[in-house]
């Protein structure tokens, strides 16, 4: 069972609006707050953000680097993954793959992948 993830990102503010509404989205709840970041709770899990320091601030975040690529989470149905799709047109928000939905994982792989603020991949996986 994992415990925690903790990510730095460079813009909190966005970071937030961005993850309050995903997180929301996919049942988490707020869990704990403070001026330089937050966190977020799903049973015993929980994701927090947090702003990174000035002096950390280069080079940015790139998935191709060494650390993290992406993080994946489970979707209800594929009908959440369509209704989440819509949403994050609607609000903006960078799709990946956009000309291989909902199977850029593959035939059998049915999700969306998306962009954070920090240009962190995120992808939300139907069962």
């Amino acid at each position: 069972m994992l415990h925690h993830v903790e990510i730095n990102v460079d813009h909190l503010e966005e970071s937030i609006e961005f993850w309050d509404w995903l997180l929301g989205e996919l049942g988490y709840e707020d869990y704990q707050s403070w001026s330089r970041g937050k966190s977020y709770k799903h049973g015993k899990t929980y994701l927090v953000f947090v702003q990174t320091e000035d002096r950390f601030q280069t080079p940015t975040f790139h998935r191709k680097r060494t650390g993290l690529n992406h993080l994946a989470f489970h979707a209800a149905s594929r009908e959440k993954v369509d209704e989440l799709t819509q949403k994050l047109k609607e609000r903006g928000d960078p799709i990946l793959y956009e000309d291989r939905h909902p199977f850029a994982g593959g035939p059998n792989h049915y999700a969306v992948f998306c962009e954070d603020p920090n240009r962190i991949k995120v992808e939300i996986v139907a069962p």
